[in-house]
């Protein structure tokens, strides 16, 4: 169980990072138009870049987990509302971020037992 979490960890930390920070920090022509076309101004690259990754890193830290899973998930919430606001598809682009947010609170539920018994569950 503590195993499988830790796999699924690894696998938001990774996708956080290679596939949505990084591009933000190369100024990758597919974030530059994602941001254009979700109303934000490309200057916030960056910004948004370094909290991903921030948090990810906050997320990845056992010490540190709970509080990087409680930013990631207002992270999301954020680009759930962009995507919302710009009408883009629901279920591919909306709620994408609820899809990497249940996925990100279950390894983090997996991988520690001092949360398991938090929520009892």
């Amino acid at each position: 169980m503590v195993r499988a979490g830790w796999i699924m960890t690894a696998l938001v930390v990774l996708f956080l990072a290679g596939a949505s920070a990084a591009p933000k920090f190369l100024r990758a022509d597919v974030a530059v138009d994602s941001m254009q076309t979700l109303g934000w101004s490309p200057r916030y690259l960056l910004m948004i870049g370094v909290m991903e990754l921030l948090f990810a890193i906050l997320y990845a830290i056992p010490r540190t987990g709970l509080i990087g899973a409680v930013l990631l998930t207002g992270l999301l919430g954020g680009a759930i509302a962009s995507n919302l606001r710009a009408d883009m598809p629901v279920y591919s682009h909306t709620l994408f971020g609820i899809y990497l947010g249940v996925f990100m609170w279950a390894a983090l539920w997996l991988r520690d037992p001092s949360f398991r018994e938090y929520l009892k569950l």
